[in-house]
């Protein structure tokens, strides 16, 4: 037996139960992975609130780092005792083990710690298509990043600027400012008294930028699309403060000719060799130390719920662990 977090119901933290489980063996392209380092999400809230449905009783969390115990029939692209990490569907990464699907598990770099593996997966990953693939950043572009100080938003400033962009971030505080600017942010805008849509025109001289970084959602949808320059992507991938729910088109068009996506790393990275391109430019990035993985927080996975109320009330910055 070991010990992981279940949900046997939709709601609150406090719906997150330490429960013994049984693992077992992996069955055909499967493996049992033991966990050194828990990685906390934004979207583990939304699994556990029943934004993103899931057939009930569930585990939680989607990212973590370890070691492999054991596969399964036919898993060959990794072996007992290799050191892996893993940002993927099902859920049920907060737990000290498990049995998974071995096609997301990639192997992790030497020069890679785990508590890096684990904090920098989900985040990085979907930094990297960001900034690589929804709208490929290039040298002198402007972008602007919603949630700076967050743990994807840290790991875009740095990877944006080194790309040779200027970066316009919104952030809570000038606390979070300060650390912005500290990992690249040029122009660190706190929302919760400057206007940010005419702060990014003021920024521009007018013009707007090119593409927004949107993990907000509701709240932030249409002051993102005034931030755009004509023919601007607007990429909406999250939902912090709720899904937006109605898109109205003549709203893109207005403001001339828009782009709109709503990406999902899972797309992204559905082909092994674009996982495995994903995930081997970001261990190169951190490996060299472009970018910097700032694990700001650290909790025991059975202070999970603590955990969820801190990232829901924007008290974390940067990456949060959960130690199993």
């Amino acid at each position: 037996m070991t010990k992981a977090i279940r949900i046997e119901q939709n709601g609150g933290p406090e719906v997150m139960k330490w429960v013994d489980v049984e693992v077992g063996e992996p069955g055909p392209g499967e493996a049992r992975v033991r966990h050194n380092a828990v990685g906390l999400n934004y979207i583990d809230v939304y699994f556990r609130t029943g934004l993103y449905p899931q057939p009930l009783p569930a585990g939680l969390g989607m990212e973590a780092a370890g070691v492999v115990e054991a596969v399964g029939e036919g898993v060959t692209h990794v072996k007992p005792g290799d050191r892996v990490a893993y940002a993927s569907r099902p859920c049920g990464a907060y737990s000290q083990a498990r049995v998974m699907p071995a096609a997301p598990l990639v192997r992790v770099p030497d020069n890679i710690s785990d508590d890096q593996a684990a904090a920098m997966m989900l985040q990085g990953m979907t930094a990297q298509y960001l900034l690589r693939r929804t709208y490929p950043v290039k040298a002198g572009d402007t972008i602007l990043i919603h949630a700076a100080a967050g743990g994807v938003g840290l790991i875009v400033c740095q990877w944006a600027k080194a790309l040779g962009a200027t970066v316009i971030g919104t952030v809570g505080s000038d606390e979070k400012a300060a650390l912005v600017r500290q990992h690249g942010c040029d122009h660190a805008i706190v929302y919760t008294r400057e206007n940010f849509v005419e702060r990014v025109k003021e920024i521009t001289g007018g013009e707007g930028v090119p593409v927004v970084y949107d993990s907000i959602g509701k709240d932030t949808f249409i002051g993102s699309l005034d931030c755009l320059r004509p023919l601007g992507t607007m990429v909406n991938f999250g939902n912090a403060s709720g899904p937006v729910t109605q898109i109205n088109t003549s709203d893109l068009v207005s403001r001339g000719s828009l782009f709109f996506t709503r990406p999902t790393l899972f797309n992204y990275t559905a082909k092994r060799a674009d996982l495995d391109a994903t995930a081997g430019e970001l261990f190169d990035v951190v490996g060299k130390g472009t970018v910097k993985i700032e694990v700001n927080q650290r909790y025991a996975l059975t202070d999970v719920a603590q955990a969820h109320r801190d990232l829901e009330a924007r008290k974390t910055t940067g990456s949060t662990l959960l130690m199993p």
